[in-house]
């Protein structure tokens, strides 16, 4: 089986989760802590595009940060979206899976046993 990466929040109950179901499948992904060592702009660039999501979709809207920086704003384009996630990781939907050229958003943790076939 190819790499599998997963961008983890130990905080988020559907991380923990989807860990869980991870481990379930005798699966142990490369863990990374987003918030501690966040994506760049590149990074999410290509998750968004595996996950065929635009920057909006990936927002957690009920974040402070959120209505802070006025996201929003719906005239915000996607780099300056991509830009304030890179800045502020805590906005970033979780947990997100990386396997076979494919990522799938735990969100039921269930969704990322589909990019595992």
């Amino acid at each position: 089986m190819s790499q599998i990466t997963m961008y983890h929040n130990p905080r988020c109950s559907k991380s923990r989760e989807t860990l869980s179901l991870l481990a379930e499948q005798g699966i142990e992904p490369d863990i990374v802590e987003y918030l501690k060592t966040p994506p760049d702009a590149a990074q999410l660039e290509e998750i968004l595009y595996l996950l065929g999501l635009e920057p909006r979709a990936l927002l957690r809207t009920g974040e402070a940060e959120y209505q802070e920086l006025g996201l929003d704003d719906a005239g915000l384009g996607p780099e300056q979206l991509i830009q304030a996630m890179v800045e502020h990781p805590k906005l970033i939907q979780r947990p997100i899976v990386l396997a076979n050229g494919k990522a799938a958003l735990g969100r039921p943790p269930e969704q990322v046993l589909e990019i595992l076939r």
